[in-house]
């Protein structure tokens, strides 16, 4: 009963840290949302202008891989540069690349809202493939959200009602590299470093798709254009950017929620340069799924309370419990 009573107050004090998300930290999501969402519009203005999805995406990890040497001081830091395995670096970086040149081949045909809407179950299927991928099972409770939040993307796509076309299969292709990428990720974060994640995963596609380069190039024809494309790699690089220095302040669990409001930037920004709404079925896809993407996060967060208080061989039971 002692031992018992002496954790309590332990586990309480760690929901309560857990739980609390600073000001500056939220404020660091929502500006990576707009960020986020500012590169999404201007990758749909461009394709939907006529210049190739493939030379855009090349452009926009141009432009990325020279803000993240300038950022991290790569002339001086060794860091940077350090493999610990060149396939797996390669593998992630071609997730992070199929990522994103799916989603840009999507938004020539759907709405930000919906290219997000669907985005929006990554977590998901990261939480799903997670289990055989690298042994983190999820217990029946989250696979019951994982399959709540499957109806809320069909919701979004509506196969079989005349609206579901070739953008929502590339937006779940897109969906699908982004959570690959993320498990990648997770394998990775203990044999590289964080700097060389950062810098390859914008090398390697900018030297994959050189050759592909001359096939797809369009150039852009004003200054408008111009403008628009270079900030692509800004957008996508100050993104990930603020999203490290939030994670820095706060933690996943408390900051999970907000990421998931990019959708009222890419609401906002469809209407205001694409006159596009979101119609009442796609939002109510949205919700569904954001729902079980923060009933997912959770339970998660009741089982890391839950395993440091409980005892090694209870932690497999408990898991699947939860």
């Amino acid at each position: 009963m002692k031992i018992a009573t002496d954790r309590q107050p332990s586990g309480r004090g760690q929901s309560n840290a857990e739980s609390a998300a600073p000001a500056s930290a939220i404020g660091l999501i929502f500006g990576s949302g707009l960020l986020f969402s500012c590169l999404d519009a201007g990758a749909k203005f461009l394709v939907t202008s006529g210049i190739e999805a493939p030379f855009v995406t090349w452009v926009r990890y141009l432009t990325h891989l020279l803000l993240v040497l300038l950022l991290l001081r790569a002339w001086s830091n060794r860091r940077v540069f350090a493999v610990g395995s060149v396939p797996l670096q390669i593998l992630r970086s071609a997730f992070l690349f199929g990522s994103t040149i799916f989603n840009f081949i999507a938004l020539q045909t759907l709405q930000l809202a919906e290219t997000v809407s669907i985005a929006f179950f990554a977590p998901m299927l990261t939480t799903a493939l997670a289990g055989p991928l690298l042994g983190e099972w999820a217990g029946w409770r989250r696979w019951a959200a994982i399959l709540v939040g499957l109806v809320g993307v069909l919701v979004v796509t509506r196969p079989g009602f005349g609206t579901f076309g070739i953008g929502h299969i590339f937006a779940l292709c897109s969906m699908t590299c982004n959570a690959s990428y993320v498990i990648m990720t997770r394998r990775m974060s203990t044999t590289e470093t964080a700097e060389s994640m950062i810098f390859y995963s914008a090398l390697l596609p900018v030297i994959l798709m050189l050759p592909a380069v001359p096939l797809y190039a369009s150039m852009p024809t004003g200054p408008l254009q111009w403008a628009v494309i270079l900030s692509l790699g800004f957008f996508g690089g100050m993104g990930h950017w603020l999203l490290i220095l939030a994670y820095r302040k706060a933690t996943t669990t408390a900051l999970a929620p907000y990421p998931y409001l990019q959708i009222v930037w890419m609401i906002g920004f469809g209407y205001l340069f694409f006159d596009q709404l979101p119609d009442a079925l796609t939002l109510t896809g949205a919700a569904i799924i954001v729902a079980s993407g923060l009933y997912i996060v959770h339970r998660e967060h009741r089982l890391r309370l839950a395993t440091r208080s409980l005892p090694t061989a209870e932690t497999e039971t408990l898991a699947k419990k939860l």
